[in-house]
């Protein structure tokens, strides 16, 4: 049986690769324009599977190194106050041995250190409230200002006491890694309510030294009192340093990881310039081969078929 090929048929099986080459040169083209070998998940279905875990745990793995630049500068601000705040205990101590040597020094000289060690008290106070971002880094999770205040603010030599919780501020810098970017107040400046603080040491040196005569007795407990301070403070910046460091490791884990994955999005993402321009030019030579072939045909006339 001889089936007869008509005009129409002809046409539309021109038509039709005029239409699938034009199909495949936009593909090829918009593979170039974007530089990604996938634009839509029907593209590559099982490697848009691959593309969107990646994603998700390269966007897990950046939460995780902006957790660690936020725990830092946590852990930075109570380094910094840490270090300022063993400074004035030493020089407390050095004024507390000066304080001791009663024989040597008058009335007036014992005031002026005693005035000393008060404003030591207040400046220690002032660090024992320091804040990141709003926050005191030693109130745990309190929304209070202070961490620390007077109980009579219009008397200096007043008790005082805690204003913050036993709550603590984490972050999660890592897979299955939490770490702890504030400090227990009570480590570092002392119980407070029960009267063996730093500041109920500084307080108790400066009424020794105020004494007539001197407290040599209380000044001696103070000496004592001040070298179990700055040892809590020496633990404290050791402990900071320890999670520094942990976040520190964690980060660079996290970074290693956001790496890998980065490649392993990019090898399915990502086209090879290369081999797509030269699928776009071939794509291109056919649609246009195509084009030449319809135009020759379509130049035909009935004359053409009736000779």
């Amino acid at each position: 049986m001889i089936s007869r090929v008509t005009q129409h048929m002809l046409v539309g099986r021109e038509l039709s690769s005029i239409g699938l080459a034009s199909t495949r040169m936009a593909a090829a083209q918009e593979t170039m324009t974007t530089g990604r070998r996938i634009n839509r998940p029907s593209d590559a279905p099982a490697d848009t599977t691959v593309a969107l875990k990646a994603r998700g745990a390269i966007g897990q793995n950046e939460q995780y190194q902006r957790n660690a630049q936020d725990g830092t500068a946590w852990l930075s601000t109570i380094d910094t106050t840490l270090s300022s705040t063993n400074k004035l205990l030493n020089r407390a101590y050095v004024l507390a041995l000066q304080g001791a040597d009663s024989g040597a020094n008058g009335a007036a000289a014992e005031s002026a250190i005693a005035d000393e060690i008060d404003q030591i008290k207040q400046s220690v106070l002032g660090l024992s409230n320091t804040q990141y971002l709003g926050r005191p880094v030693f109130g745990g999770t309190t929304t209070n200002g202070s961490a620390y205040v007077l109980s009579d603010p219009a008397d200096p030599a007043s008790a005082v006491v805690y204003k913050g919780d036993t709550g603590s501020v984490n972050r999660r810098v890592g897979d299955g890694t939490v770490v702890r970017v504030d400090m227990e107040g009570t480590k570092v400046f002392g119980d407070t309510a029960g009267g063996d603080s730093v500041f109920d040491h500084l307080q108790a040196l400066s009424d020794a030294l105020r004494a007539n005569p001197v407290d040599d007795d209380g000044v001696q407990s103070s000496i004592a009192a001040l070298q179990k301070d700055m040892s809590s403070i020496g633990a404290a910046q050791a402990d900071e340093g320890a999670r520094m460091k942990q976040i520190d490791t964690a980060s660079g884990i996290s970074q290693d990881t956001t790496l890998a994955l980065q490649k392993v999005k990019s090898d399915v993402e990502d086209v090879d310039i290369a081999e797509a321009t030269i699928n776009m030019q071939s794509m291109t030579a056919a649609y246009q081969a195509a084009l030449m072939a319809v135009g020759k045909s379509t130049q035909q006339s009935l004359l053409n078929f009736l000779s």
